[in-house]
């Protein structure tokens, strides 16, 4: 769409993945009850607003899964770009983008994926679904009209509000903030509490000597929960 000169946003939806890719090139297939979409956005933008996305898909999964479950259950985010249930991770989001002009992204695709009825057994981490925790799960296209609405709704907020108040409301959100966490990095892993997010959307690190690390990538796990 991007290469056809497409200037439409449009939301894309699959039914069954065979050849999903996530960060790091890693990929797994994901069957027919899930919900897999892609948020295509023409919009010319600096690559650091394109990553501030993240954390506004962030907030439309975490209130497309709070009200399939209900307001009552523990739903949380996991920074940089996970929904967690109970501590269980069911959904993931990625942005791509391939297309730059005088240092502007033309487009930016913003892939999410939620666990309605099936979620994977071999992941490094607990994983859950929709349906697993008790919540109504609704087919993949009602699924993405809740999702949709969300998005458009955090999206005009980022516009007219900025970044501050995304992560503002991300901060109260998300898992761990204040506490003990694990980021693994490529080349080396760190350990700390999870002190704040800064405004261009990186993690603050307390570590254990008390300096500050800055980290802009990582996996991240929190102790006793299968690191």
């Amino acid at each position: 769409m991007a290469h056809d000169g497409v200037r439409v946003p449009h939301w894309i939806l699959a039914d069954q993945q065979t050849a999903g890719r996530g960060r790091r090139g890693r990929h797994w297939a994901s069957p027919t009850g899930n919900l897999m979409t892609t948020l295509y956005l023409p919009v010319s933008l600096a690559a650091e607003q394109a990553g501030q996305l993240s954390f506004v898909a962030g907030l439309a999964l975490h209130e497309t899964a709070a009200e399939l479950l209900g307001d009552d259950t523990d739903v949380r985010l996991k920074w940089p770009n996970d929904v967690l249930i109970k501590g269980a991770k069911i959904s993931g989001i990625l942005l791509e983008s391939a297309s730059m002009s005088a240092g502007q992204l033309d487009w930016v695709a913003i892939g999410l994926g939620l666990n309605l009825q099936h979620f994977p057994e071999d992941t490094p981490y607990p994983a859950s679904s929709i349906a697993a925790m008790g919540g109504t799960a609704p087919d993949n296209l009602q699924a993405l009209y809740i999702l949709a609405a969300a998005f458009e709704k955090f999206y005009q907020q980022w516009q007219s509000s900025g970044f501050a108040s995304i992560l503002t409301r991300w901060r109260q959100l998300a898992q761990n903030f204040g506490q003990p966490i694990t980021a693994r990095l490529e080349t080396q892993e760190l350990h700390g509490i999870f002190e704040d997010i800064d405004a261009s959307g990186a993690l603050i690190l307390r570590a254990e000597d008390g300096t500050r690390q800055v980290i802009s990538a990582a996996d991240v796990f929190f102790p006793g929960v299968n690191i």
